[in-house]
């Protein structure tokens, strides 16, 4: 199992390299723009408690911790990812900006940071992608101090029902030849909605951030299309979980 599980995670790292220097062009096009809005709740979520560390993790070409840093220009804000083309991307957009932001080479599965280093942690369409939730979860809470947060924006199955329906259609039949046009890999844009059918649904993965140690609620936008899962780590921690060697949780990728 451990075996296949590095070999998913090298070859989503190699996927998200190549269609890096599109990247950007295609949140927008493929979202219509809305991304924006959803990362924007992120943030606002994240800044709640004013954190003074913060770790945008999946952090991509940088958006998330580009707001992180323009809203709360007094936290020291981190990104990391695990595709260096990506971060190389973030870094010129920093500079661009003007804003001090140290972006890392960073496995979600072996966090280079130690213990109870952030106040917060946000994700943005990333967590989806980690080759395993429960070790990326007991990561997570490894890596945020007692009393912090950690906030997941990610794609849930779409409902079957209502705007979910139409979504789904987009999602599995217009996105993938759009994005294979744009990207020039059609293969990532399959991986997308397959990636997504198979994610957790909200209650399941807000029952897998409660099981390694987080108070989890969360929130749906856009008729559930997305959801915003926030987790307190308890002021007065217990140890942290530890994942459990070849044993799956509901939901999580084999």
């Amino acid at each position: 199992m451990q075996e296949a599980t590095e070999a998913k995670a090298q070859a989503i790292q190699k996927m998200f390299s190549e269609i890096a220097p599109r990247y950007d062009l295609l949140n927008r096009v493929l979202s219509a723009g809305v991304d924006r809005v959803w990362r924007v709740a992120l943030v606002r979520a994240a800044l709640e408690n004013n954190p003074e560390r913060i770790l945008d993790l999946a952090t991509g070409t940088g958006d998330v911790a580009l707001l992180l840093k323009k809203v709360a220009p007094q936290a020291e804000v981190t990104g990391g990812d695990f595709a260096p083309p990506m971060l190389e991307l973030a870094r010129q957009k920093a500079q661009k900006a003007g804003l001090s932001i140290p972006f890392v080479e960073a496995d979600a599965l072996r966090l280079p940071f130690p213990d109870h280093h952030f106040d917060a942690v946000t994700i943005a369409f990333g967590f989806r992608n980690f080759a395993s939730y429960p070790r990326a979860l007991a990561e997570l809470y490894r890596v945020i101090a007692p009393g912090g947060r950690l906030c997941i924006l990610e794609f849930p199955p779409p409902p079957r029902h209502g705007l979910g329906r139409l979504y789904r259609f987009y999602f599995t039949r217009i996105l993938p030849v759009i994005g294979g046009l744009i990207s020039g890999s059609a293969a990532a844009y399959r991986y997308l909605p397959e990636s997504v059918e198979r994610f957790p649904d909200p209650s399941t993965l807000a029952h897998m951030m409660n099981l390694a140690g987080f108070s989890t609620h969360f929130e749906l936008f856009t008729g559930g299309i997305v959801a915003l899962h926030i987790g307190d780590k308890p002021l007065l921690s217990p140890p942290t979980p530890v994942a459990r060697t070849g044993e799956l949780y509901p939901g999580e990728p084999e």
